[in-house]
């Protein structure tokens, strides 16, 4: 805040009042927010237009931007460049969650999609750990070195910057939004290592979605058109519930509350963040066990564990944390809370919202299907930074009940309407959804639908 009232001396001529720094202070930090909702939609446009691979470009260069701002910032005493770098980098990050899990699955065959798809979080996750360590007082986060704290993440951008020329397209986009069908078969071989004549199994998958696709309605896909259209309303519902479900079950107030908790457990200042890092080194040891996780058990089985220990957990948390000073061994207590919540978190709520779209909707629609769930996650995120602080200050620990609410409904709307997609064609899944709400894809009959070749 001494950055910012500073450059508005500097350049304007006039002092901030404390309202005004607050504002002001509060439009830095949502407008990274804001950025990711409309990057998630901006996402699938760029990702039906460009490619994903192209897509992803796009948000490595706002990124690079955004850094140029972070650095540039203090240097030239410009509030307006924090401001901007944090929307730009807002935007990079929302593309990224759009397009990033799409890509990955797309280029997975159908054994290994599960493990495919849990790489984005296990990266978010390494990201948030990074994060945590760099924005330490002694390292980076302190008065004279921010700037570059908040520019750390372009090593590794610029890293894989050299990466991304060697990065083939997505064989799916090529074969049924291109319909250039020698160069995906090439992109297919070349992913898998493997003659384009020993794929015949993959290649006649391709074959066969695209014989619904071209069944279906001509006209491309919209956004617009996926929210209008009755059988694609539960899948949409699924996703967007779970990637809200993320924010609403509390992980980020977690992490604000888990300071509060060390401190009265008797932790000096270097030991709370030394605990919050060992939440976020529990974060990504469950984001590194759930890629074997998610190749050897059912989504199903492994989202209603998480999403039940979840709510078990942010229960006692409330608890813990609302009679702290009750006994001596409360705060320890609320520890456990603590980390309960973020290993039970990481076993499925954590990386499954990622991906399961990409299992639910076909290649048409899912562009824009992965970029609404990416929208409710920023939206989610916004709201909870939003809303949080006065949640805290009217209701204190209670908060944590609310969100234990929102994971208990979340537990029964995926009883209810989740299908298992584990190793299942998209098309099945699809077809198990088309009734909307109506619909039990719950039930274990995939194996009692016709293949979707010859429903087509």
């Amino acid at each position: 805040m001494t950055f910012c009232n500073q450059s508005m001396y500097d350049r304007y001529g006039f002092v901030l009042s404390e309202e005004s720094l607050a504002f002001l202070w509060s439009s830095i930090v949502s407008i990274f927010l804001i950025g990711g909702a409309v990057g998630s939609l901006g996402g699938s446009s760029f990702a039906d237009i460009l490619g994903r691979r192209g897509g992803l470009m796009v948000s490595q260069v706002l990124g690079f931007v955004a850094g140029v701002l972070f650095l540039s910032s203090k240097i030239s005493r410009s509030v307006e460049m924090l401001l901007l770098g944090r929307l730009l980098i807002g935007l990079s990050a929302g593309m990224t969650t759009c397009i990033m899990p799409m890509y990955l699955m797309e280029l997975a065959p159908l054994h290994l999609r599960g493990s495919m798809g849990v790489l984005c979080p296990l990266g978010v996750c390494t990201g948030v750990l990074l994060g945590q360590i760099v924005s330490l007082p002694k390292v980076l986060g302190n008065e004279d070195l921010w700037p570059y704290c908040l520019s750390f993440y372009l090593i590794p951008l610029v890293l894989c910057s050299f990466i991304f020329p060697f990065l083939p397209e997505s064989p799916k986009y090529l074969f049924m939004i291109k319909r250039n069908h020698q160069v995906a078969l090439r992109s297919l071989s070349r992913i898998r290592n493997t003659p384009v004549d020993e794929l015949e199994q993959e290649i006649e998958e391709l074959k066969n979605e695209q014989r619904v696709i071209e069944s279906q309605r001509s006209d491309a896909w919209s956004i617009k058109r996926v929210l209008g259209d009755r059988k694609l309303l539960l899948p949409l519902l699924l996703v967007c519930a779970l990637q809200a479900g993320q924010q609403f079950s509390g992980i980020n107030a977690v992490f604000y509350y888990s300071v509060t908790i060390y401190d009265s457990a008797g932790l000096s200042e270097t030991g709370q963040l030394l605990g919050t890092i060992a939440a976020g080194i529990c974060n990504l040891f469950m984001a590194v066990i759930s890629v074997p996780i998610m190749e050897r058990f059912n989504r199903r089985t492994i989202i209603q564990l998480s999403l039940s220990t979840t709510a078990f957990f942010l229960f006692l948390l409330a608890a813990a944390v609302q009679f702290l000073d009750a006994a001596t061994w409360m705060p320890y207590l609320s520890i456990v809370g603590v980390l309960g919540f973020v290993l039970a978190y990481g076993l499925g709520l954590g990386p499954i919202p990622y991906f399961i779209g990409s299992e639910l909707f076909e290649v048409g629609p899912r562009p824009s299907a992965m970029a609404l769930g990416s929208m409710a996650n920023w939206g989610g995120n916004f709201f909870i930074g939003l809303f949080f602080p006065l949640m805290n200050r009217y209701i204190g620990a209670a908060s944590f009940v609310l969100f234990g609410s929102w994971v208990i409904f979340l537990f029964f709307l995926m009883r209810a309407y989740l299908p298992e997609t584990r190793g299942k064609d998209v098309a099945q899944i699809a077809f198990l959804c088309k009734d909307g709400l109506s619909s039990r894809p719950a039930s274990n009959f995939v194996s009692r639908i016709p293949h979707i070749a010859e429903s087509a």
